[in-house]
């Protein structure tokens, strides 16, 4: 059985913990560390759907695979999809909120 863990993705960032000291970064280094932290995100959920696929190929095959687990990785795919779709639109409404701004 799989255990499936829920974290933060790329949280230390934008929140430092009260013992680290407070570095100022460059433009270039925020751009850099916001560039990762999302080619890491979309990754994980690329890496999800893969192995929802794979998961649902094995259960077609008739190979030992539970029914639960099948079911657990498509939702788990599926809700990691949904919430990156949802965050693309949040950024994507923001963007044009503020192209609407007066100078």
């Amino acid at each position: 059985m799989s255990n499936y863990q829920i974290h933060s993705v790329g949280m230390d960032i934008l929140s430092p913990s009260t013992d680290q000291k407070i570095k100022r970064t460059s433009p270039f280094e925020a751009q850099q560390n916001f560039s990762s932290m999302l080619k890491e995100a979309i990754s994980n959920v690329n890496s999800s759907q893969i192995e929802s696929d794979r998961m649902t190929d094995k259960l077609i095959n008739g190979e030992n695979v539970e029914l639960h687990d099948v079911m657990i990785a498509s939702q788990k795919a599926s809700v990691s999809m949904t919430l990156t779709m949802e965050m693309r639109n949040k950024a994507v409404e923001a963007y044009q909120e503020i192209m609407r701004m007066p100078v």
